[in-house]
């Protein structure tokens, strides 16, 4: 990657992983300076399952300290911020809001966008959602990939497809951890700043509805979410959210690691 470092705020470690407490004004301006710069760079929006997945994970969490900025995604990370440095955050950076703030920014700004990810249905639709609501922003590209490895050619080729394009701000829909592994993994090839930004797509194309404001404040958007698909969330969410308080507390009983 481009050495961009001082654009990028401090992170902080949550469970071995470095999240900045940043906010959606600093977080989009960071990333819209970068993407005007020519800057390949890698952001992505940990919640509490990508941050417990990557915890338990040395490979995968080695790969994701590297990346210029990890916004806290979910309220509990956030939370856990603020008790293990004080980081006096009064909001997350939530995946889906920080895409229609880049949005905003990139369109303000006149920096092309590309969309990776979802169904070929969602991100067309995205793609019109978006182009309706920003009607400045200039959406350099957009594809839906093979729900299947690519192969080497079919990799060559995506990368010469976005490099191409001029975007310099490229939006990652492929679900935790696969997105940041593929963002992990392009970070040298694809000349833009790239976001990984999850279930972003789904919401954005109208696909999934979005958890009430008063379930997201009190950080149980995982409830409303098991409840819509309680056969396929369920041992995910009693796992990590059980992994995350314990591992929590007993980060917390480590005053030493503290920020002062």
């Amino acid at each position: 990657m481009n050495d961009t470092s001082t654009l990028w705020p401090k992170k902080m470690d949550v469970l071995g992983v470095e999240v900045t407490p940043t906010t959606y004004q600093e977080a989009t301006e960071a990333i819209v300076e970068a993407a005007k710069c020519g800057s390949a760079a890698v952001v992505s929006c940990h919640a509490v399952h990508a941050i417990v997945t990557a915890s338990c994970d040395r490979s995968l969490r080695k790969k994701v300290n590297t990346f210029d900025m990890i916004t806290p995604d979910g309220q509990p990370v956030r939370w856990a911020l603020n008790l293990l440095h004080r980081a006096k955050l009064s909001d997350r950076v939530y995946g889906p809001d920080l895409t229609l703030s880049l949005c905003q920014g990139a369109a303000d700004e006149g920096v092309p966008i590309y969309l990776y990810g979802g169904s070929p249905e969602v991100v067309e639709e995205m793609r019109d959602n978006l182009t309706e609501r920003y009607p400045d922003l200039r959406i350099a590209g957009y594809e839906s990939p093979p729900f299947r490895a690519l192969t080497p050619e079919e990799d060559e080729l995506m990368v010469q497809r976005i490099n191409a394009s001029g975007a310099g701000i490229v939006f990652i829909g492929l679900g935790c951890p696969k997105q940041d592994l593929f963002a992990y993994e392009h970070r040298d090839r694809i000349h833009a700043v790239q976001v990984c930004v999850g279930a972003a797509f789904d919401f954005h194309a109208g696909a999934l509805p979005q958890s009430p404001a008063w379930m997201q404040r009190r950080g149980l958007e995982w409830l409303f979410r098991l409840i819509q698909e309680p056969r396929r969330l369920w041992r995910r969410y009693l796992v990590t959210n059980t992994i995350f308080l314990a591992k929590l507390l007993a980060a917390m009983c480590r005053p030493a690691r503290r920020a002062t």
